[in-house]
């Protein structure tokens, strides 16, 4: 995979969405950015990040393969990758906070925002940014945030951790086929942070919250949520939010 790196930008996002409304024919690419002025979170979140310390990047990959409603599924496959690489360089305690926060020793060290380029009923491309903390100490503001360097004592090579990370998840784009919904599931449940335990919930358009245990996850990315009438229900990423 050929990689782009760039000093200080808006967004790796926005950036790699520009350069495919010019270049509709392309091999998969990655945008990494010493410093991000404008980097986005899910729910419309600021992610930010200490220059020159963490990764922040966006790879624009071709994905005429998946269809519209396997777009969950690619967003397990990316998560799985990354975990995979994580596990190699031996971060402990390593979990996927629904839908795609990165957790290390409970603490979010990293998160995932997809963002979808359709036509018609098919995924024309895909924007895959990832935000990871990796050698950053200072995390005064950022509430529940650790980083590779604070879990492990260790400072990481940016440039090899960004090139192990983005063959990962090149080769797993490549093979996705090879692997049933049911085992990428699984493989994902595997990981789920508070997996069957009782975590507390919010109901944001409604301001209220209940306890509630997490079961798993649908095809759709929807959370499988066992409420306290024993009843199994399914929230989308909208109608619901975990809280630690």
């Amino acid at each position: 995979m050929h990689i782009i790196k760039v000093d200080a930008i808006k967004s790796t996002n926005s950036f790699v969405r520009e350069f495919y409304e010019k270049n509709t024919d392309f091999q998969p690419i990655c945008v990494s950015a010493t410093h991000q002025t404008s980097g986005r979170g899910q729910r419309g979140a600021v992610w930010s990040s200490e220059a020159g310390k963490n990764l922040t990047f966006s790879i624009l990959y071709p994905t005429s393969s998946f269809r519209i409603s396997q777009v969950f599924m690619m967003n397990a496959l990316v998560s799985l990758s990354i975990l995979n690489v994580l596990q190699e360089e031996q971060i402990p305690n390593l979990g996927l906070k629904w839908p795609n926060d990165i957790m290390a020793e409970k603490k979010k060290i990293g998160g995932i925002l997809i963002e979808n380029i359709l036509q018609k009923d098919k995924v024309a491309a895909t924007v895959i940014g990832i935000g990871l903390n990796v050698n950053q100490l200072n995390l005064e503001g950022i509430p529940n945030a650790t980083s590779l360097n604070a879990v492990t004592g260790k400072n990481f090579d940016l440039d090899s951790l960004l090139e192990k990370i983005t063959e990962k998840i090149d080769q797993s784009l490549q093979n996705w086929s090879d692997l049933s919904s049911e085992e990428l599931i699984s493989a994902y449940e595997n990981k789920l942070f508070r997996k069957d335990v009782i975590s507390v919930f919010e109901i944001p358009q409604k301001a209220t919250r209940f306890n509630g245990i997490i079961r798993g996850v649908t095809r759709e990315g929807k959370l499988k949520v066992e409420m306290e009438n024993e009843n199994i229900q399914q929230f989308d990423l909208k109608e619901i939010k975990l809280l630690y």
